[in-house]
């Protein structure tokens, strides 16, 4: 009598354990469930880039000093582009001069 009803216990106990596992790897391949693993995984992947693409631009901002100062080059570089004394001015939209239109309303042709 014991023997039998320990292995109904245990039994039981393997059947639902089972349809647990089951139950839980299915709701993990819906499709929701896909796109969203999918979303989190492609939000990882562009921190680890960002995080390369920085280390690179460290690097290589390093490495230009130590190459400026390898061949002499510290001269303070102007970051600011000339600027060129004759320039046209810009038209100004809107006014007497030029009339606003507004745009074409496909709707009013039928």
């Amino acid at each position: 009598m014991f023997r039998r009803a320990f292995w109904f216990t245990t039994g039981a106990a393997a059947g639902v354990w089972a349809t647990t596992k089951v139950q839980r790897k299915l709701r993990e391949l819906k499709p929701d469930a896909l796109a969203h693993r999918a979303a989190d995984r492609a939000v990882e992947t562009g921190h680890r880039l960002r995080e390369f693409a920085l280390d690179v631009r460290a690097g290589m901002a390093q490495r230009e000093g130590e190459l400026n100062e390898a061949l002499g080059l510290n001269a303070p570089v102007d970051v600011d582009p000339p600027r060129i004394a004759a320039q046209a001015p810009r038209p100004q939209l809107g006014g007497a001069q030029h009339p606003v239109e507004r745009p074409h309303d496909w709707r009013e042709d039928h």
